[in-house]
């Protein structure tokens, strides 16, 4: 694959012989260092052990006889791709891993994609079951360009799914894709969470049962906690809580150390966690700056329950979590969700 003059960098490197069989083939750099590689047992083709490196100039030499016997050399030069002429895209699923039903396959881009209809035909999801899906472009909250892929409904748990990436070659403005990757992740039980601000509850389900409800406190008036669904990111056992991070500064300011048993549900800081300094507000009163605070054993207990990709959502709240406030792709309707693909 070429980009005007230059070669697709990153990849293994394939010689082909257009008549006859090769005998050998070496590529060196112009400082000597050479590219390993091994001639296939019919002599068609060579490829290197490993890919070639970004905006470097390569000779190639290669020995081969023609179908008449003659022996014949070949020799050319080419350079690869540099690193500022390439993008890349980020995502969020890892080989071999176990997901919640509401995770999205997501994607975030390095550098703007001008050509979001080539990129999304060279992005597919595949499952095990039967599922209607869709990808829909959105700018991240740091304002890059980013591709998310959700089923209609949530996964249905123990599905198996492969991601494909594949963007070698695929140009995007001035600039040229290399990235192929092919990640297959399984989808773990159904754990779906409901919080109630006006009741102050949290409620666990496990595969559509209930199996327990907990007293809660949720965001205080001018700090509600965001309504909608809102999809695990991370969990952490301790982690310090400074309002500095999170933009509340002056009478509201606080700085709590080291906090328990934090399950973080959005970039901008929303999380479950131990409150000890809300004891007594637990199911009576909502006092905190839009966390979802309970007690240190019901923080606990929650942690060990669920994780990445598992939903959360908050109901009777106010103002709805954004989209690319983490994953809220839920809460667009399925149309509108459709509309934000290139190719649809």
């Amino acid at each position: 694959m070429v980009k005007g003059d230059e070669v697709i960098a990153d990849e293994p490197l394939v010689v082909k012989a257009q008549d006859g069989k090769l005998s050998s083939v070496t590529v060196a750099t112009r400082d000597g260092k050479t590219l390993d590689g091994n001639v296939s047992a019919d002599g068609g083709t060579w490829t290197s052990a490993h890919g070639t490196a970004y905006g470097t100039t390569y000779t190639l030499k290669a020995e081969l006889t023609a179908s008449d016997g003659t022996k014949v050399s070949r020799s050319s030069s080419f350079t690869t791709v540099s690193k500022k002429d390439i993008f890349v895209g980020t995502y969020n699923v890892n080989p071999g891993s176990t997901v919640g039903v509401a995770l999205p396959v997501s994607v975030v881009f390095n550098k703007p994609i001008h050509d979001k209809a080539a990129v999304e035909r060279r992005l597919s999801v595949t499952s095990s079951s039967e599922v209607e899906g869709s990808w829909s472009w959105l700018k991240d909250r740091d304002g890059k360009d980013r591709v998310d892929y959700r089923p209609r409904d949530y996964w249905k748990p123990g599905t198996k799914v492969k991601f494909r990436m594949d963007l070698v070659g695929v140009e995007n403005g001035d600039l040229v894709g290399t990235q192929k990757r092919e990640i297959d992740f399984t989808v773990g039980k159904s754990v779906l969470t409901t919080v109630d601000v006006v009741k102050k509850t949290l409620r666990l389900s496990e595969n559509g049962k209930v199996v327990r409800t907990i007293p809660v406190s949720t965001g205080k008036k001018t700090f509600e906690t965001w309504n909608g669904t809102m999809v695990v990111l991370s969990k952490v056992p301790s982690i310090r809580m400074n309002s500095s991070t999170v933009g509340i500064f002056g009478p509201e300011a606080y700085d709590l150390g080291s906090v328990k048993w934090d399950v973080q549900l959005t970039p901008s800081g929303t999380y479950t966690h131990a409150a000890p300094w809300n004891e007594g507000k637990f199911g009576r009163v909502n006092g905190s700056h839009g966390c979802i605070g309970m007690s240190t054993a019901d923080a606990k207990w929650f942690f060990d329950r669920v994780n990445y990709g598992d939903p959360v959502t908050v109901v009777k709240s106010k103002d709805t979590v954004a989209t690319n406030n983490g994953y809220g792709d839920w809460n667009v309707d399925w149309g509108a969700w459709k509309k934000g693909s290139a190719v649809s």
